[in-house]
């Protein structure tokens, strides 16, 4: 028997073999420290998420700090050392995607101060240029918002110091949540107030820190919103600690774990 295939049917038959054989995109996936010790459920939520876009998710098991803490805290060599193991845990000129703002936002922002002119000048050039954030990732790059998530639930979105004016995110992860089947989102008063999370911060500033949290949280509650959302792990955890301390009646919750609940 002979198949007679017309000129568009064979045009057709050779693109869908073309994009079933082309090599996904790969991303190296970078989990800061305190996700990888208290919040390992939203590491394996966000290669779920990275997963479901169409990535390749490769981790590398040797990664540690960026260096952040160390930086903040005045301890500038320490912050160098990190930072170069850094650069070479993440040597492969590919995106690299982590899943909390004040990271990404630190990399970007003072690697240029610890590296420029360095041995390592083109790694963090290099580095600067192919490090985002999830949510950044996710619709900015690679155009994909809708993951058929379910989440019953009034949420109220906060926006991170350095997600807002360091990288200049927020509609990112709003366009992410609207998509999401059965999700009421809610914005509370001053959204654009810091909640005073950022840990060196909160450690030298305790009083001051804990009334920011404080003023935020009720903004919070007072949208009817049974969680706050955040891409940033350091917010999640403030609030979280002054939601739980106060017995407040509202949750906190990371953007990976509503976009992973498909």
């Amino acid at each position: 028997m002979v198949l007679v295939m017309s000129s568009t049917g064979f045009f057709y038959y050779l693109c869908r073999c073309f994009f079933e054989n082309t090599i996904r995109m790969i991303i190296d996936l970078f989990i800061p420290c305190f996700i990888d010790q208290f919040y390992p459920q939203t590491a394996l939520n966000t290669v779920k998420v990275l997963e479901k876009a169409g990535v390749e998710v490769h981790y590398n098991p040797d990664q540690t700090c960026c260096g952040r803490f160390a930086y903040n805290a005045g301890f500038i060599e320490e912050a160098k050392s990190l930072g170069d193991k850094f650069l070479a845990d993440f040597c492969d000129d590919r995106p690299v995607v982590a899943p909390t703002t004040s990271c990404v936002a630190y990399i970007k922002r003072r690697y240029p101060e610890l590296f420029f002119n360095t041995a390592n000048h083109l790694n963090f050039k290099r580095l600067e240029k192919n490090v985002y954030e999830l949510t950044d990732f996710l619709v900015n790059v690679l155009g994909y918002d809708d993951f058929g998530a379910e989440f019953p639930h009034k949420v109220t979105y906060h926006d991170s110091c350095s997600g807002l004016r360091e990288l200049g995110l927020g509609r990112e992860a709003r366009q992410l949540l609207a998509k999401v089947n059965g999700l009421e989102l809610v914005e509370m008063k001053q959204r654009d107030v810091c909640c005073g999370g950022e840990f060196t911060f909160a450690m030298n500033n305790e009083t001051v820190s804990t009334g920011m949290a404080s003023h935020k949280v009720r903004n919070a509650m007072n949208t009817g919103a049974e969680y706050i959302v955040t891409n940033d792990i350091s917010c999640l955890m403030h609030q979280k600690g002054f939601i739980e301390a106060n017995g407040q009646p509202i949750q906190v919750i990371h953007i990976a774990d509503i976009l992973a609940s498909f």
